[in-house]
């Protein structure tokens, strides 16, 4: 069975971290993105998109505020360009092969997914290099290209096409957990967290 999880990297742990809520998570681990995380989950979630762009201002944007929750949230409210470390984790359950994204990589890149299915092979990340070409009609993913031996993963395109879109399904469906927990844990900045939380990830916001 071939599973394909939209998924964000867990960014270092923040010890003694309470703005809200966090579940115990892996430092540089994968959280897979979906409508089944627990409200902690969640935060964890929000916690490692906030600090992919806790960037102090430098360009024009306002002053990091003095406030802890505004001063965390400064940069992923008032960047332009927001970034969410993660991809795309595809598992070969019966062969226990697993490819995940490379370090650089964004989850907004998963549309270059779209360039497998049409034909062109893809890298998505490095250390590992994962790598993605189609062959006819199956699609072969090499868990790290800079391995000679790298284990791969084989499935036909219809398939893909189907876990892509499942996949985009799960961000949406997280999407919709985001909007009530930023309701709750930061009421006075969850119109525009929620937002910035969905252009992190490329995708439309919840509408309410």
């Amino acid at each position: 069975m071939i599973v394909l999880q939209p998924v964000l990297e867990i960014r270092a742990r923040r010890d003694g971290f309470d703005l809200w809520p966090v579940a115990e998570a892996e430092p540089y681990g994968f959280l897979p993105l979906s409508g089944a995380l627990s409200p902690a989950e969640v935060g964890t979630a929000v916690v490692s998109i906030a600090a992919c762009n806790d960037c102090d201002p430098d360009d024009g944007r306002p002053p990091r505020p003095a406030d802890p929750l505004g001063a965390f949230l400064h940069g992923l409210l008032t960047m332009d360009d927001l970034f969410a470390s993660g991809g795309l984790r595809v598992t070969d359950t019966v062969h226990g092969r697993t490819l995940v994204p490379g370090c650089c990589n964004g989850i907004d890149e998963r549309t270059d997914w779209a360039e497998v299915v049409d034909g062109s092979g893809w890298s998505f990340g490095h250390d590992p290099s994962p790598f993605a070409e189609r062959f006819g009609e199956r699609v072969r993913l090499t868990v790290d290209a800079d391995q000679e031996d790298s284990p791969v993963i084989e499935l036909p395109v219809t398939e893909l096409r189907g876990l892509l879109s499942r996949a985009e399904r799960d961000l949406a469906d997280f999407m919709h957990l985001v909007e009530p927990w930023a309701a709750r844990h930061v009421p006075g900045h969850a119109e525009a967290a929620t937002a910035a939380v969905a252009r992190a990830l490329a995708v439309p916001a919840p509408v309410q």
